[in-house]
């Protein structure tokens, strides 16, 4: 566990005793909001902050204190049932939220325990009944009495198999392990386990794409340095991201290096023939549209955006505005878009619907949130969509199947599939030495070279997979 630095501020004079510090009540309404309507806590924090007018302090103390404790939940749960002499699951969820924000607060934060255990009592006393705010005192005051290495020792105790010791210690699913496991297998790779297991609990850099042929020098000026990798890429030294975002009317946006290089490796694949279509079947929220649409616009292309859900299709829009172009947007069924649009696309990035194993880092909840069911559901889908995607691709043209995950599943699964579906019609291109010839610098890449696999642990990137497909010619 984390020993990490937290300014905790001092209660104004006169306060009630049940007095909660702005800070923790705007962790706490997004972690409740979490569990309670599945929100996403990278899009609801800024706006809870926003509304409670933090000053920059308690904005990152607030931060902190929701990712760290949606982060080590997994663990958390295991310390609190322990503690507490029964299972999390005979908890009220309300104040099971409370007693997973103060138990972070107490082994993985410099917070004053008299603080991390009175203010959770204060803030069970109002979301809870009265006698849960003697449970939590007395729970919290338990896991003060040992250390985070004494209560990781006992957790460990309890581990039923190695799977679930390493759950335990880095607070993933064992499904995930075993996921994340196979995939690093099936590179050769599968000692670097704990490293990536390690790296998903780590805070994730700002990455920001400058959106080529639209930026100026004075844009990326105030950026920070370059992405090791990605060579539209910036790793912001510091200060708001979108106030950036605004002031450089979207040409600059916040997005992972290795998402940029998954659009990058469709748009230069190879040279771009004036007059080309491409399309982005799957484009919410529109990060990768952008970056797209600027490549297009600098080789004489066209993009065409399609987003089935309409809310999401508001955001691709929005996130297209920075393009001096109209660029069309559709809200189609992605798996019948061979169906209206047969050999039509001569390149499409298809970044596929997934479960979002690759991203823990910047959504940590997403591993509480999902189910091995959830991966097979997910694959009919993924399935159904490359399959279209295909059927919409010129003879000779490129598709790019994309995904942040790297469960085998969803990814070199779903390809051999349709591989063998479009036997003698589609062919696997060397992505590895695409996205090489593009990157700054020599990517570490292991496995066959028909896709890349990209990694936290390795290359400090989302978990992006990538496969270039190209078809033949007949």
């Amino acid at each position: 566990m984390s020993d990490t630095q937290s300014r905790e501020p001092r209660a104004p004079r006169g306060t009630p005793t049940d007095f909660v510090q702005p800070a923790r009540r705007v962790a706490y309404e997004v972690i409740a909001a979490v569990r309670e309507s599945d929100a996403y806590a990278n899009l609801l924090l800024p706006t809870r902050i926003q509304r409670a007018a933090l000053n920059t302090a308690d904005a990152a103390l607030a931060t902190e204190l929701t990712y760290g404790t949606l982060r080590m939940q997994g663990l958390y749960d295991r310390v609190i049932a322990l503690a507490a002499g029964r299972p999390v699951t005979a908890i009220d969820p309300a104040i099971l939220d409370v007693l997973r924000l103060g138990t972070h607060q107490l082994l993985a934060t410099r917070v004053a325990t008299h603080a991390a255990v009175n203010e959770s009592v204060s803030l069970a006393k109002q979301v809870g009944s009265r006698s849960a705010t003697g449970f939590t005192n007395g729970v919290l005051r338990t896991i003060s009495r040992s250390s985070s290495e004494e209560w990781l020792e006992r957790v460990l105790a309890d581990a039923v198999n190695d799977d679930d010791r390493l759950a335990a210690e880095h607070s993933h699913p064992s499904w995930v392990v075993r996921a994340f496991r196979q995939s690093l297998r099936s590179e050769g790779r599968e000692s670097e386990l704990v490293d990536l297991l390690a790296a998903d609990n780590v805070p994730a850099k700002v990455n920001m794409v400058a959106l080529p042929g639209l930026t100026s020098t004075e844009d990326t000026d105030k950026l920070g340095e370059a992405d090791a990798f990605s060579p539209t890429g910036y790793v912001l030294a510091g200060g708001d991201p979108y106030h950036l975002m605004s002031a450089a009317g979207g040409r600059v946006r916040v997005q992972d290096e290795g998402s940029q290089l998954a659009a990058l490796s469709l748009s230069r694949a190879r040279a771009v023939k004036p007059g080309e279509r491409w399309l982005d079947l799957c484009a919410g929220p529109g990060g990768k549209a952008a970056l797209l649409a600027a490549e297009a616009r600098s080789h004489g292309a066209e993009l065409v955006a399609n987003e089935l859900v309409p809310a999401r299709a508001t955001l691709v829009r929005n996130a297209l505005a920075a393009i001096p172009e109209t660029i069309t947007v559709w809200e189609l069924d992605g798996t019948r878009i061979a169906d209206k649009h047969p050999e039509e696309f001569d390149r499409i990035l298809l970044d596929a619907p997934c479960t979002g194993l690759g991203a823990l880092r910047r959504r940590p909840e997403a591993r509480w949130r999902k189910q091995p069911k959830d991966v097979a559901e997910l694959a009919g889908l993924q399935s159904g969509l490359i399959d279209a995607a295909l059927g919409a691709l010129k003879p000779g043209g490129i598709l790019a199947y994309v995904t942040c995950s790297p469960h085998t599943a969803e990814t070199r699964g779903i390809v051999a599939t349709a591989l063998k579906k479009w036997a003698g019609k589609v062919s696997a291109l060397d992505t590895a030495a695409v996205v090489q010839s593009l990157s700054n610098t020599e990517l570490d890449l292991a496995g066959d070279p028909s896709s890349v696999q990209l990694w936290p642990h390795r290359h400090g990137t989302d978990a992006m997979f990538i496969t270039l497909l190209e078809r033949n010619l007949e």
